[in-house]
């Protein structure tokens, strides 16, 4: 009788939680459902509100006049460049500081983790940032957008917490078989760190593909990722139709924007699924453990 209450409880918890979760995946992706109908449709319909969560009129004039813009695939390519290597760079760079942050018996350690711990909620600011870029010329160079960010704080933590989880005796064996430290980290820990450093990886491609604001500041018109040069044309969309009326620009740029949102969150929304098995496992297991 026991047992029957607490299986019809657990059924009712999971009820409740089966719905909630349905609950969060519709408000997440009901309007990116909508901006794709938008994206799709005609002017005449958006401007009648006839569109709601399938494309009225078929047209795929916002995105024939996205992709016609000078330097939209150059840009593209900016932003896969600054992704791919930021990330490459970041796991490099996050995953030689975290292992030695790992370990208890290095002098130093609890000192050094303090100022991680500072340093993720107080910084130096934007005009000193600034300053510190442009002083070491980096300043219209693609390492403006990857030096300054190759170690995150949350991410540095996560993968400490990893590695700090990985059996010493697999290390200690090691070493009698005449490993020394590197070869640890090369040959055992980055192999058995794999979820972890998917979901790093991921944190820090998203950072990547969606930064816009630094590029303003640091980068040259040539160089813009794809963010930024899609926030530009959001901006100007005021000028996208010449010759049409005020209410014919104003829908054409509705379409534009909307064609904008889809074509700069759709690599990612690809690419989320790939990881999420190690980001699941990456994450529970790095901020759980230690």
């Amino acid at each position: 009788m026991v047992q029957q209450r607490k299986l019809h409880s657990m059924t009712f918890v999971d009820l409740v939680i089966n719905l909630i979760m349905i609950l969060v995946v519709l408000i997440c992706i009901v309007p990116f459902i909508y901006m794709l109908a938008m994206s799709l449709s005609s002017p005449t319909a958006i401007v009648n509100n006839q569109v709601s969560l399938w494309p009225v009129g078929f047209n795929v004039e916002a995105y024939i006049q996205i992709f016609s813009y000078p330097n939209f695939f150059k840009a593209y390519g900016n932003t896969i460049y600054y992704t791919v290597a930021g990330t490459l760079i970041s796991l490099f760079m996050t995953t030689l500081f975290a292992y030695a942050l790992s370990k208890g018996f290095l002098k130093g350690q609890r000192i050094v983790m303090k100022l991680v711990v500072f340093s993720m909620f107080f910084s130096g600011g934007l005009i000193p940032t600034y300053l510190l870029i442009s002083n070491l010329h980096l300043t219209g160079t693609a390492w403006a957008m990857l030096l300054p960010f190759a170690i995150n704080q949350f991410n540095l933590i996560i993968l400490i917490n990893f590695f700090r989880a990985v059996p010493s005796e697999i290390e200690e064996a090691a070493i009698i078989d005449g490993l020394d430290y590197f070869g640890i980290l090369r040959q055992i820990i980055v192999p058995l760190s794999t979820p972890a450093l998917a979901t790093i990886g991921l944190y820090t491609a998203v950072f990547f593909w969606n930064d816009w604001f630094n590029g303003l500041i640091y980068l040259n018109t040539s160089q813009y990722p794809v963010m930024l040069f899609l926030r530009n044309i959001v901006n100007g969309t005021t000028m996208v139709g010449d010759g049409a009326g005020s209410a014919d620009k104003s829908t054409i740029a509705m379409s534009i924007k909307s064609a904008v949102i889809i074509t700069s969150t759709l690599p990612i929304i690809i690419l989320y699924p790939l990881l999420q098995r190690f980001f699941v496992a990456g994450l529970i297991v790095g901020s759980v453990k230690g």
